[in-house]
């Protein structure tokens, strides 16, 4: 009698649970994203570039634009080089 009470309380407990995380997942999906900072403010962001030419490579993690124009390098545009994963 008393193990049915426990797993009762216990599947109780998980279905309370699941349906906080559930709620909580919809919710987020449903928020709407922040408004971009304004022009000229500096934007966080990963992209690494290497010069054809040399093979010198560079990462960038600051720029005004999330897509910011290529650097140079020996006097040509350097390549977006693509992320491993």
């Amino acid at each position: 009698m008393f193990g049915t009470i426990v797993w009762v309380a216990v599947g109780l407990a998980l279905v309370w649970f699941i349906w906080k995380v559930g709620l909580g997942m919809l919710r987020s999906m449903t928020s709407s994203l922040p408004p971009p900072p304004p022009s000229g403010e500096m934007r966080r962001i990963n992209l690494r570039y290497r010069c054809a030419v040399c093979g010198v490579e560079l990462r960038l993690t600051m720029a005004p634009d999330q897509d910011p124009p290529p650097p140079r390098h020996c006097l040509e545009d350097m390549e977006l080089v693509a992320p491993v994963e």
